[in-house]
């Protein structure tokens, strides 16, 4: 079973990749906007999306200028968000956006959901990001799908964004 699921995580990130590629550039542009001048960076994360802010928090290869958000957090016009929420209708991740949006702060989202019409995170984010998962990965003994991986999903979104932010900021210049 843990073959099928390699394979099945593998085909994910490459959909993601193929996809998602230049959402991703500009996500880490606009977060690089903050990284450079006077703001900070936040990462809204819902629910099991909390290990992004986490690993972004503790890893050893921290995100530069991470600040940790919370509801009591007060947003610059300096500062960037980046949402990281299961699902692209979530009435926290939506409330916060609507806010952000309404006072002009440019954000990211990152979400399950694909961009279309129908997505209104997506049509309020200045960038937006498709985890592309769409159920499960593999089917159970009753022929459900299990293996959501959304939090799996969101660590390689934000290690591919980190990596152009690091690249942006000029972070993997100076380890040489």
């Amino acid at each position: 079973m843990s073959k099928i699921l390699t394979t099945q995580l593998s085909g994910l990130f490459q959909r993601i990749t193929q996809n998602e590629e230049e959402a991703i550039e500009e996500t880490a542009r606009l977060l690089a906007q903050a990284g450079i001048g006077e703001g900070n960076v936040y990462f809204a994360c819902f629910d099991e999306m909390q290990v992004v802010e986490l690993n972004a928090c503790q890893a050893v290869e921290r995100f530069t200028k991470l600040v940790p958000w919370t509801k009591d957090t007060v947003i610059t016009e300096a500062d960037r968000v980046c949402i990281f929420t299961r699902s692209a209708h979530d009435e926290e991740a939506l409330a916060l956006a609507q806010q952000l949006s309404d006072n002009f702060i440019p954000f990211a989202a990152v979400a399950s959901e694909a961009a279309d019409s129908e997505n209104p995170l997506a049509d309020l984010a200045y960038t937006y990001i498709s985890a592309r998962i769409r159920g499960g990965l593999l089917p159970n003994d009753l022929g459900e799908r299990i293996v959501v991986p959304h939090a799996i999903a969101a660590l390689f979104v934000y290690e591919a964004v980190k990596i152009s932010y690091d690249e942006m900021l000029g972070l993997d210049d100076e380890e040489l």
